[in-house]
């Protein structure tokens, strides 16, 4: 079992989440970050958008339903040190957790352990991602709250990943701990493709390129966050049938 650190607040199951990278910046970030917010509201879901340093602070600030996180950060102390991402800088910005490993920004295991390990000091939800089945149980073993199991050929791409490799790498974290959170990312283009892998059990999903190199972002957006809304329907209705023949019997 996952030990769980009572400081974090983790979003619920299923979630939706988003990043900008470096497609936009400045008020553009925030003009995004604020779309993200309004469909969370509109449709009573958790979403994460993983801001960069600079909007951190003023998303955080101005929205009310998105889990604002870092794109990366350092292990250093306050102290001797610059140009670094002290982890206390971006807590006290706003940022609720903070993205590790992504393919823009590797980094090695012993990196990946000492840095989930820092952000649980502070209570920090750790966002991890892994590019490879190997690399999913690895880091599945340091217990991040969260893992992307996506491969990093497909990062940016409109190739999603294959069912039989979401459903083994899901497969893989769960029995591990079934207490991390799975979530899909890469190559999403469509609003389908989220349902499809939350139906499939997984706990999030999301996109960034394939949102924000669309003809119309916003409307692909909130035909993505719609698709997060309309599985965790499904999911409950389907749960409630379930208990409803349980209790018949």
């Amino acid at each position: 079992m996952k030990k769980v650190n009572p400081e974090k607040i983790l979003p619920k199951a299923p979630f939706f989440d988003t990043s900008v990278k470096n497609y936009i910046y400045g008020d553009a970030v925030y003009n995004y970050a604020k779309a993200v917010d309004e469909a969370a509201i509109k449709y009573d879901i958790d979403a994460i958008f993983i801001a960069p340093y600079t909007e951190i602070r003023r998303i955080a600030e101005k929205t009310s339903r998105i889990f604002v996180f870092a794109p990366y950060m350092d292990t250093l102390r306050p102290g001797r040190g610059m140009a670094d991402v002290l982890p206390e800088a971006i807590k006290d910005a706003g940022a609720k957790g903070v993205l590790l490993n992504h393919c823009e920004k590797p980094m090695s295991l012993p990196q990946i352990k000492e840095t989930i390990d820092r952000a649980n000091e502070l209570g920090l939800i750790t966002f991890a991602c892994a590019d490879s089945i190997v690399e999913t149980k690895a880091i599945a073993q340091f217990q991040p709250d969260i893992i992307n199991p996506e491969p990093s050929e497909l990062i940016g791409t409109d190739q999603a990943s294959d069912m039989s490799y979401v459903i083994e790498t899901l497969k893989i974290v769960k029995e591990l701990y079934p207490d991390i959170l799975v979530e899909q990312a890469a190559g999403i283009t469509t609003g389908a493709q989220i349902y499809d892998f939350i139906m499939a059990g997984n706990d999030g999903a999301g996109s960034a390129s394939g949102i924000l190199k669309s003809p119309n972002p916003f409307k692909l957006l909130d035909e993505m966050m719609f698709n997060v809304r309309k599985a965790k329907d499904e999911l409950e209705k389907a749960k409630s049938l379930k208990e409803s023949k349980r209790n018949n019997i």
